[in-house]
């Protein structure tokens, strides 16, 4: 009974295991880049609602302490994200002051607040635009 071997259906071969350690390997793969993409679209949609809050905050900020200012105005919010603030006249109306007889102008103001910050590809921005009424040209 020297002759005595193992039939050959029994087992995998070397073969059949490194190529199922192969697929193995590449699903892997594929689950770490869909759990990455995830989080960094998680990071992004984060990024994305505070830039909106913050330009929320710009506007309502705008025209409390003082008038409306025509022009390009920009800024350092903190945390990497900047901000610009465009304010431009659309059309003006003279009236009465309470008075009855001094004239007052009231423009209705287009503006508009950008948020910028750096992303991982590139610079990633946010825009808000709004019309408000002012005195003033």
């Amino acid at each position: 009974m020297c002759g005595d071997r193992l039939p050959r259906g029994n087992g995998f071969t070397l073969f059949e295991v490194v190529v199922a350690l192969a697929i193995a390997g590449l699903v892997l793969v594929g689950f770490f880049r869909a759990g990455s993409g995830g989080l960094l679209s998680v990071d992004t949609a984060a990024k994305v609602e505070e830039a909106v809050q913050r330009a929320q905050s710009h506007l309502a900020a705008l025209g409390r302490d003082a008038a409306l200012g025509v022009g390009d105005f920009t800024g350092d919010d903190g945390a990497g994200y900047r901000w610009t603030l465009r304010i431009r006249p659309l059309s003006a109306r003279q009236s009465l002051g309470q008075d009855g007889v001094s004239p007052v102008t009231t423009t209705l103001f287009s503006v508009e607040v950008v948020i910028s910050w750096p992303a991982h590809a590139g610079e990633r921005s946010v825009a808000l635009r709004t019309l408000r009424l002012g005195t003033g040209a």
